[in-house]
C-alpha cells in the first residue's frame, strides 16, 4: 500500500500553496475585502480538493512515465519502475483521488469546481496519448505551467465567485510558472549530460538544447515580469519599487539551475534553499509594506502630461 501512496506524491502537496496569492489578490482587488463567513471552510475544502486532484494527475504521470523514467538517474528508482504495481489498483487510485478532489471542490463553489476540473483535464492531456503534450517541445512547458495560473484562479474563487483576476496577472503568473518549468528542464538536461539518454527519458529533449532551454527561460521571464509590471502600474504603482527584488529572484533562480543536482529539478524541496527563501521573504515584505504606503510622486508617472522643469 505504501508504494501506491508514494506515487500520489503527497510530498508535492506543498505546491498547492500557489493558490494563496490568488486569495490575497482577490481580497485586495474585489469588494469582498471582508472575509466571507465561510472563508476558512472554503479554504480547507479548496486546498484539500486541489491536493487530491494533483495527486490523481501524479498517479497517471508515474504509471505512464515508467517506461521513460528507467533512463533517468534518480527517477528509475520510483515504485512504478522497480515494483510490480497492479494497473487495476493504479486506475482505482486515480479515480478515487480525482472524484474525491472534484467532490471537495464542488463544496467551494461552481467556478472553483470548473477550474479544478480543468486542472484534472490538463493532467490527462499532459500524460495520456495521443495528446501527451509533455512530449512536444515548448508545448510541454506551457501546458504544465498553465496549472500555475489555474491555482491562482482557484485561490481567487475561494474568496469570490463573481469575477476573475486581471488578464495581466493571469498571464504573468502563467509565464512565471513557465519560467520555473523551463529552468527545471534546463537543469535536468544539464544533469543527464547525454542527449541520447535524455531523449529516451523525455522525448521533447530530442528537440531541445541547453541554448534553446536557457533562451526560452529568459523569454518566459520577460513576459512574466512585463505583465506583472503592467498589473502593478495599473492597480498600485507603489509595487514598482519591489520590482528590483522580483528581478533578483528570477536571476537567482536561474543561477540555481546551473548548480549540480540543483533543487530546481525538485520544486517540492525549494523551501530548503535558505537564500531563495530569504529573497522570497524580502519580496513579500516589500509588497506588504507598499500595499499600505502611498507615494504621491509615483502617481505623476502615470499621467499623460509631461513633467515640467523650471528654467530661466
Amino acid at each position: 500500500m505504501k508504494d501506491y501512496i508514494r506515487i500520489a506524491r503527497t510530498d508535492h502537496w506543498i505546491k498547492q500553496l500557489f493558490i494563496i496569492p490568488g486569495i490575497v489578490l482577490a481580497l485586495f482587488l474585489t469588494d469582498e475585502r471582508t472575509a466571507h463567513p465561510h472563508i476558512v471552510l472554503r479554504l480547507f475544502f479548496g486546498f484539500a480538493g486541489t491536493c487530491l486532484i494533483a495527486s490523481a494527475n501524479y498517479v497517471i504521470n508515474e504509471w505512464l512515465d515508467a517506461p521513460y523514467d528507467r533512463f533517468h538517474p534518480t527517477k528509475k528508482n520510483r515504485p512504478v519502475v522497480t515494483k510490480n504495481l497492479s494497473l487495476k489498483w493504479v486506475i482505482a487510485e486515480y479515480f478515487l483521488l480525482a472524484l474525491s478532489g472534484l467532490f471537495l471542490s464542488h463544496l467551494v463553489n461552481r467556478p472553483f469546481f470548473i477550474t479544478a476540473a480543468v486542472l484534472l483535464v490538463m493532467g490527462f492531456l499532459y500524460n495520456v496519448k495521443p495528446f501527451r503534450t509533455k512530449d512536444i517541445p515548448f508545448i510541454d512547458v506551457l501546458s504544465e505551467s498553465v496549472n500555475n495560473m489555474l491555482r491562482l484562479l482557484m485561490g481567487w474563487f475561494i474568496v469570490t465567485e463573481t469575477s476573475i483576476p486581471p488578464s495581466s496577472v493571469l498571464i504573468g503568473y502563467w509565464m512565471a510558472g513557465a519560467f520555473l518549468m523551463a529552468t527545471k528542464r534546463f537543469s535536468e538536461y544539464r544533469m543527464i549530460d547525454d542527449k541520447v539518454m535524455a531523449s529516451l527519458y523525455r522525448r521533447s529533449f530530442h528537440f531541445y538544447t541547453e541554448k534553446s532551454l536557457l533562451a526560452s527561460s529568459l523569454f518566459y521571464a520577460l513576459i512574466s515580469t512585463f505583465c506583472l509590471g503592467v498589473f502593478m502600474v495599473k492597480y498600485r504603482i507603489e509595487y514598482v519599487l519591489a520590482t528590483p527584488v522580483m528581478f533578483l529572484l528570477y536571476s537567482y533562480y536561474l543561477s540555481m539551475a546551473l548548480d549540480d543536482d540543483s533543487a530546481v529539478q525538485k520544486p517540492e524541496i525549494l523551501y530548503t534553499e535558505k537564500k531563495l527563501m530569504i529573497l522570497v521573504a524580502v519580496f513579500v515584505l516589500a509588497v506588504t509594506v507598499l500595499t499600505f504606503l502611498d507615494i504621491g510622486i509615483l502617481e505623476e508617472l502615470k499621467s499623460n502630461a509631461l513633467i515640467g522643469i523650471s528654467g530661466s
